[in-house]
């Protein structure tokens, strides 16, 4: 908990009104937690990157999974895609100013993560341990 916070908070993190209106936000939040999304952004944070750089850079993503991540996030505003008319052509992605915005988010969570890995292992393995049967992982 946070310095001060000292009650349980029973008020939505995000309210738009309604129970049936989402305000937009699912859609954006889908995009940049998607599980490629947020990785490409933190790589991106570090500088202007080539796509096959950017591919090492993301072990497990496909050539076709990278290319749609990085389309979607051009069409969203967080990421600028530069092509340069050469023979072959050259591409660069970098963030723009939104994206940039997103890091200290992402850094945010990053770190949160990491502060609770071992936190989480336990419980997961306290958890599996009492429920042997079940198929959640």
């Amino acid at each position: 908990m946070s310095v001060g916070h000292t009650a349980v908070t029973t008020e939505p993190v995000v309210s738009c009104g309604g129970e049936e209106e989402d305000c937009g936000i699912r859609e954006v939040l889908d995009r940049i937690g998607d599980k490629w999304s947020v990785l490409v952004v933190v790589e991106l944070a570090q500088g202007v990157r080539r796509f096959r750089r950017l591919q090492r850079a993301i072990p497990g993503i496909s050539q076709r999974m990278l290319t749609l991540t990085v389309r979607r996030l051009e069409r969203d505003g967080l990421v600028r895609r530069t092509v340069y008319p050469t023979v072959p052509p050259q591409v660069e992605y970098e963030l723009t100013a939104m994206g940039h915005s997103l890091t200290h988010l992402v850094r945010a969570l990053a770190d949160w993560s990491a502060d609770h890995r071992s936190a989480i292992a336990d419980s997961r393995h306290r958890w599996d341990a009492a429920n042997p049967g079940s198929d959640i992982r």
